[in-house]
């Protein structure tokens, strides 16, 4: 008998048919993977599965059975669990309170804590059951939100890229528990654009692009390559990363310690680095380790930074303002794309506005044709797949609108580049395309530097990296003389020793 079964599916929406007649079979124990690019209608799947959408046509069974499922309280019921990308927490609650409020009610708060710390061990996952979500990294939300599905002891987990707040080690964990929970009968459907994970781990993987199944394959059978064409029509374009040829210091952080704001947050300690024009710094970590505090206080959202703490081009900024920095050449993609990166509820074109002003007289008039060009250029640029310039920022799939913020600051042609996160949740094409982008920009003499929890992507386009742990970076290191396992031993802080590591291969190297 199968856990679930999808039968011809579909749901339209005004500017797009999300999902068009789509079958799916998932049977008892089974961990299926969900593979499609950004807007390729997973999302809409997984959410009639969960009851948050209700189908126009077609039918859903649940254990052999035809069921309706109207909400994500009855999918519960039935033992339906969902991960979404997008995070579905109240910010002024704690963890703990977010967990409890969908779970039996039986239970006391002071026992749901507990609870989250014990499953949290168990998992590898490092959650603060009392921390506030506000205070919460996206990544750190992410956490609260797989520990919230686990503890409900599913009958099928829904993930939604699971895996992109993790160390290279607590992937292994995770895929040790999955595989446990998929032995003891538990069915897992699991999205994700890491093509390697859906190999080693997926039983079965249904393939989905322009709303249609374009296949269904057993993974471990497939290559990247295949699966790419699968999913995208096509591989995609391989990156061109010559060595890098650094010039001058672009930006120095020298001796930068701050205390943390926030009674949850993280104190920076003697942070320590350089970049320079014509290179890709990459700033490795797990997600709350102070990343955020370290990108508030070099976009200038936090300017309580001692001004020659963090310089560009030998100037003291620590003390400027984020505007004032972009006058200077500085720009910042934050990792939070809808509420930070782009207003949720406003255009396309008017969110250009937030960082560019080009289209802005002296006198503070608006050129509303130049906004409106600057922004289809953007869309016609990048392959952004929206309903024009005037489509809301909340209307773009989540991979649509990364590329739309990665394209607006790098057409702004910055001298130095922050970027936090640039492709989570972004399908492998439009991931190459936008790390495409970032080398080809440093090329022209950019600096840029890039914060990521995904080791694969900093790996594929740094030529330095540092490692960020307990508010403390470790020293640089040539991406060449690096190794996974080494990067993932200094996201616990142990950096001395791997340090002389580095060194050793170093030395292999040149032998």
């Amino acid at each position: 008998m199968l856990r679930l079964e999808l039968i011809g599916i579909s749901k339209q929406y005004p500017a797009v048919k999300a999902n068009d007649n789509v079958s799916l079979r998932v049977k008892p124990g089974e961990i299926h993977a969900v593979l499609g690019e950004n807007g390729a209608g997973k999302s809409t799947m997984m959410k009639m599965i969960y009851g948050a959408v209700r189908p126009d046509e077609g039918e859903i069974r649940w254990n052999g059975e035809a069921v309706q499922v109207a909400s994500p309280a009855q999918a519960r019921t039935l033992g339906i669990s969902m991960v979404y990308q997008h995070f579905s927490l109240f910010d002024t609650l704690t963890a703990a309170e977010n967990v409890w409020l969908g779970l039996d009610k039986s239970l006391s708060l002071a026992e749901v804590t507990r609870r989250i710390t014990e499953v949290a061990g168990l998992y590898g996952l490092d959650v603060e059951p009392l921390r506030p979500v506000h205070s919460l990294s996206v990544g750190e939300r992410q956490r609260v939100e797989i520990v919230r599905a686990l503890m409900t002891n599913p009958k099928l987990l829904i993930l939604d890229e699971p895996t992109s707040v993790l160390t290279p080690q607590a992937v292994e964990r995770l895929f040790v528990t999955l595989r446990k929970l998929a032995s003891e009968g538990c069915s897992i459907l699991y999205i994700s654009h890491k093509l390697d994970e859906i190999r080693a781990l997926c039983h079965n993987c249904t393939v989905l692009r322009g709303g249609k199944v374009t296949g269904e394959v057993d993974p471990s059978q497939e290559t990247n390559a295949s699966l790419s064409r699968l999913m995208i029509g096509a591989e995609p374009p391989q990156l061109q990363h010559r060595a890098a040829k650094p010039g001058a210091t672009v930006m120095k952080v020298e001796r930068l310690s701050l205390p943390k704001q926030d009674p949850f947050g993280m104190t920076l300690v003697d942070i320590g680095f350089e970049v320079r024009a014509g290179e890709i710094v990459g700033i490795a970590g797990v997600s709350g380790n102070g990343q955020q505090e370290l990108m508030a206080a070099l976009s200038g959202e936090d300017a309580r930074a001692a001004p020659g703490a963090i310089t560009l081009f030998d100037k003291p900024i620590g003390n400027h303002s984020p505007r004032r920095r972009r006058k200077e050449g500085l720009h910042f993609v934050p990792e939070e794309r809808l509420g930070r990166g782009a207003v949720p509820t406003l255009s396309l074109a008017q969110n250009t506005l937030l960082t560019r002003t080009e289209a802005v007289s002296g006198a503070g008039w608006i050129n509303v044709r130049a906004v409106q060009l600057l922004a289809a250029n953007l869309i016609s640029r990048y392959n952004v797949r929206a309903g024009g310039a005037g489509a809301a920022a909340k209307s773009l799939s989540g991979g649509n609108l990364q590329k739309f913020i990665v394209g607006r600051e790098i057409d702004a042609r910055p001298k130095l580049l922050i970027v936090s996160q640039p492709t989570w949740g972004v399908d492998v094409g439009a991931a190459a395309q936008i790390r495409g982008a970032l080398l080809a920009l440093r090329d022209e003499g950019c600096a840029v530097l890039v914060v990521s929890e995904e080791l694969d992507e900093l790996f594929e386009i740094c030529d330095r990296m540092v490692v960020i742990a307990q508010g403390k970076v470790s020293p640089s290191v040539p991406t060449a003389q690096a190794t996974i396992e080494m990067i993932g031993e200094w996201m616990s802080g142990l950096w001395d020793k791997p340090a002389a590591g580095a060194s050793a291969s170093k030395e292999v190297s040149h032998a």
